[in-house]
């Protein structure tokens, strides 16, 4: 029912209007969408059996809420969405500062107001996305920031003394009233300000320089911490941390389809960058992986965590790298290949926190590695693992059918043994690159026995992938240069360390 045209508060008390509280007013429009069984929460994946469902019994049960995870798990994201769950519009006292409700007025002026004016007060009405309040946590937010202070300038203005609670200030807790609020990395607030919440959580009372109002606050607190903080910047005061009713644990996506889903759903590409390049599912697997290998790398700090921004930011850089290398070359369409993804250097470099071996290790060789491992963990999904086909050649006397030599890799390996080399660079030619790949015997047929149906350009890919995982299992060497990628056999790069190689090493 469209109640909008309200003005006054005869008008809404004639219109059947009840006050309810936030709370009850977010926990009767969930039941409706769970009875209706509609979405809660819109673009939050891989959230529906594990952090959703307990979002849902926390606002059924009336909670304020504490999302705690590490950085880029939706935290903040499922905060803003729980305005989803408010009415579209609610009325108030027309300029109150604390949205009082026309029923239950819990200030000051707005007492005055309908004293004065009677049914003749005049309403306002809120949208939801109105009742929304978010605040970062800094070591510099005072109560002030937070609840209020006493304002010299309206004291002066009003003729009031600072005994009149007229003369406050409110911050940007009571100006949320009857709305949402959220404090995301909760442990950064210095203790003394955590402390100021207490009443507000419990009792609804204020404190302001002295004054203690009884201000019965009608809000829904949601609080973001990152496990870290508990021990590097800070921690939540105990007593705090006991009056926010649910706990709620954040974390990374459990599995590749969920990563992928949630890479496509953020990242931001341009209409002529769709138009132009193409890029595969092999690709954007990689770039997943790269994630998950993070986080269980031993350089990188666990406590820190490995947020989805970095593959989301990953993803855009590897097409941008195709993207800058088909304007080079004026070539109208490209895809993305598996040297592109040197591009997507910067986009780890910037987002995972090194330990002190990884400092060692240097950023640049971290993420490297980060690369090649994911190569290295995707290759055996679509080719067999040469690792076992070493155990195979090593088991004691061969079988009947381990008399053939049955090492699809072998024609490959051969062809660099026998002192060849290739050489592509980063802003090859696309015709040139697919060249360049069919220099190599046996590559070619490798990629068609085991993936027959392939076009042209997916075959090309395929095989530059191979030579990439064969480095990865060392079974050919791999040098990445500044502007290039040089495939040898392995023995050959580690004997031959030749004096042309040095000086291009330290050029490179």
């Amino acid at each position: 029912m469209n109640i909008q045209h309200i003005k006054t508060l005869g008008e809404l008390k004639a219109s059947g209007y009840k006050f309810r509280s936030i709370k009850e007013e977010i926990r009767q429009n969930l039941i409706g969408r769970l009875q209706n069984n509609e979405p809660v929460f819109s673009g939050i994946v891989g959230y529906e059996d594990t952090v959703i469902p307990d979002v849902e019994r926390a606002l059924l049960s009336k909670h304020n809420i504490l999302f705690l995870g590490l950085r880029g798990q939706a935290k903040t994201r499922m905060a803003r969405q729980m305005t989803e769950l408010l009415d579209e519009y609610i009325p108030c006292i027309a300029g109150s500062d604390i949205n009082d409700d026309p029923l239950q007025p819990t200030s000051r002026f707005a007492q005055e107001e309908i004293a004065t004016h009677g049914d003749e007060t005049p309403i306002h009405w809120i949208h939801r996305s109105e009742r929304y309040g978010e605040k970062l946590a800094t070591p510099d937010v005072s109560v002030a920031d937070l609840i209020g202070d006493i304002d010299p300038i309206k004291a002066a203005n009003l003729k009031l003394s600072f005994a009149d609670d007229r003369v406050i200030h409110y911050g940007i807790i009571p100006r949320s009233n009857r709305g949402i609020f959220v404090i995301n990395e909760l442990p950064d607030l210095q203790a003394r300000i955590q402390v100021a919440l207490f009443n507000i959580l419990e009792e609804g009372d204020i404190q302001i320089r002295g004054f203690k109002l009884r201000l019965p606050l009608d809000i829904i607190f949601v609080f973001t911490a990152n496990p870290e903080d508990y021990t590097n910047r800070g921690s939540i005061v105990t007593p705090l941390k006991d009056r926010i009713e649910s706990q709620i644990l954040t974390h990374y996506p459990k599995s590749l389809e969920h990563a992928l889903e949630i890479t496509a759903q953020e990242a931001g590409l341009s209409e002529e960058q769709q138009a132009r390049v193409d890029i595969s599912d092999l690709i954007r697997q990689l770039i997943e992986q790269v994630a998950f290998e993070a986080r269980g790398s031993e350089l990188v700090d666990k406590k820190s965590g490995v947020s989805a921004r970095l593959t989301i930011s990953a993803f855009e850089n590897a097409i941008s790298a195709a993207e800058r290398r088909a304007i080079i070359n004026k070539e109208k369409h490209t895809q993305v290949w598996i040297s592109d993804l040197a591009g997507i250097i910067p986009s780890i470099t910037g987002k995972v926190e090194l330990v002190y071996e990884g400092e060692q290790e240097g950023p640049y060789q971290v993420a490297m590695n980060l690369v090649d491992k994911a190569i290295r963990t995707r290759f055996i999904h679509y080719f067999p693992n040469p690792d076992q086909l070493k155990k195979r050649k090593n088991t004691g006397k061969p079988s009947q059918e381990q008399t053939k030599d049955d090492n699809p890799y072998r024609p490959v390996t051969n062809w660099f043994d026998n002192g060849n080399q290739l050489n592509i660079s980063f802003n090859t030619p696309d015709k040139e690159k697919i060249m360049h790949l069919y220099q190599v015997d046996g590559l070619h047929a490798l990629v068609k026995k085991f993936y027959p149906g392939t076009n042209d350009t997916e075959a090309a890919l395929l095989m530059e992938f191979v030579l990439h995982g064969l480095a990865s299992y060392s079974l050919i060497s791999k040098k990445i240069f500044e502007s290039k990628v040089e495939f040898k056999d392995l023995m050959g790069s580690m004997m031959n360390f030749n004096e042309k190689d040095f000086e291009f090493d330290e050029e490179g």
